[in-house]
């Protein structure tokens, strides 16, 4: 808790206004801090405590500004258990903007389908999600419970936001196909085998990736509203 806050008063102080609403972008979807009014961009490296983004595609920076009337935070590029980190690390700038105001979270994601109606350029708008490394005991709320993060069993009945998720769906271009699914979170990084594939399908998922779902889990145990977006890639 105390890494987090510290983080969060780093970014308070050089923060114009806190941001109420934080976007983790996917692996290439980074673009969308460019729409932000009035940015302020802070590299990863340099917020106490941030891990550093290995990835290609994630530019390892924090892009802080309004999105029409809101005030926003982007994160351009995200941590994952493949990079090596812990699921305590992997979560840190979630919780270290929520405890600087963030009260509803977007996540994005670049995944693969498990369907044949889902083709690359669609959209999913995450229903609900399958914690295969949460499952395995890799979640980041395994060890003591801090009562100042959330309590010691939180609720994902309804991990991704009903309203959030309705709207979204609403919005979302015709082009983009969008329809509500099951996203399932694997640790990677190998790609998935045709049988983990057939496998996976029968658990009743329709999309496959590598992040995502220890973020939302640390974000539901935060109490934040969660939207979860997954762009169709493969």
């Amino acid at each position: 808790y105390e890494a987090c806050a510290e983080a969060a008063a780093w970014l308070r102080a050089r923060l114009r206004e806190p941001p109420r609403v934080a976007l983790v972008c996917g692996s290439g979807l980074g673009a969308l801090a460019q729409e932000l009014s009035e940015p302020q961009s802070f590299d990863y490296a340099d917020i106490p405590h941030f891990p550093r983004s290995t990835v290609q595609g994630h530019a390892g920076r924090l892009v802080v500004g309004r999105l029409g009337s809101a005030p926003c935070a982007v994160l351009q590029g995200r941590f994952h258990l493949y990079e090596g980190y812990s699921p305590a690390q992997v979560v840190v700038p979630v919780r270290a903007l929520a405890l600087a105001g963030v009260h509803t979270l977007v996540l994005t994601n670049a995944a693969g389908s498990l369907r044949p109606h889902l083709g690359p350029g669609h959209l999913l708008v995450i229903r609900d999600h399958i914690d295969l490394p949460g499952l395995a005991g890799r979640s980041p709320l395994v060890g003591p419970n801090d009562d100042r993060f959330g309590p010691r069993f939180p609720a994902m009945t309804d991990a991704y936001d009903p309203g959030l998720r309705r709207l979204a769906l609403a919005l979302a271009p015709k082009e983009l196909r969008a329809c509500p699914g099951v996203y399932v979170g694997v640790g990677g990084p190998s790609y998935e085998t045709p049988a983990e594939c057939r496998l996976l399908r029968r658990l009743g998922a329709d999309a496959v990736g590598m992040s995502t779902v220890s973020e939302a889990a640390a974000a539901r145990h935060l109490g934040l509203r969660v939207l979860g977006l997954s762009l169709i890639t493969n």
